[in-house]
């Protein structure tokens, strides 16, 4: 009996921890399909400057925030095959967009920040994951600060304050290293409900929204670090 017990709590375990290992190598995949388009894009500078000069930017800026609210709201009724599908469509179109960094920061500037972001991220997924502090009480809050960063971004078109500026992005930097641990917690909530019970399709749904909760944190915190320490061109 005892035997049994534990066989199952190992079986759990394994599980949890594929689970929350398939959701990193998801969000993995996807920052390198990022990567990868940019670095085609750069091949090309023209490709990018007539991206914005044909205000096709803003088109396909618009184009990610739709599809990145569709997926949120939709991703369990999707197929599998259609959600990973959205998942790489969102990461390829991203890959262009940011690719308009390369034109605005210098190359050595774009690296550093990427690593110093890949160490918050990473120490961030860490605390949650150690820490006995319950995170979930924060996502109220930290949600409400991303609509503030948004509404204070538009703003600031107007009004180019670059004091104003550089709030919102230490601002940013915070909220969103916020939301890396808070979601990192909830993934492994997650994790610990499903484990062993979850069907193939749901597994493959969970990836997916688990990878773009962390996809979407460490983008933003990367593009917010950049703005502060970024060296522009």
């Amino acid at each position: 009996m005892f035997e049994n017990s534990d066989f199952l709590s190992q079986s759990r375990a394994v599980n949890e921890r594929s689970l929350v290992r398939n959701i990193y190598l998801w969000m993995t995949a996807g920052l390198a399909l990022t990567g990868v388009v940019s670095l085609w894009m750069l091949s090309n500078p023209a490709r990018i400057v007539s991206l914005m000069q044909s205000g096709m930017f803003w088109v396909l800026f618009i184009g990610e925030f739709a599809l990145v609210f569709y997926m949120s709201a939709r991703i369990m009724s999707m197929s599998p095959q259609t959600a990973t599908l959205s998942f790489a469509a969102y990461s390829f179109l991203n890959g262009v967009t940011l690719s308009t960094l390369f034109l605005i920061y210098t190359r050595a500037s774009l690296a550093s920040t990427f690593f110093i972001t890949s160490a918050t991220f990473a120490g961030m997924s860490l605390y949650a994951a150690t820490t006995k502090k319950d995170l979930s009480g924060y996502g109220h809050y930290l949600i409400m600060g991303v609509w503030g960063l948004l509404i204070a971004s538009v703003v600031n078109i107007f009004l180019k304050s670059s004091g104003m500026y550089y709030l919102i992005s230490y601002a940013g930097v915070l909220i969103f290293c916020g939301l890396t641990a808070y979601d990192t917690q909830a993934i492994l909530r997650m994790s610990r409900t499903y484990s062993g019970s979850v069907s193939e399709d749901d597994y493959v749904r969970f990836s997916v929204i688990g990878a773009l909760k962390l996809y979407l944190d460490f983008i933003n915190m990367f593009i917010f670090f950049l703005r502060i320490m970024g060296r522009r061109n």
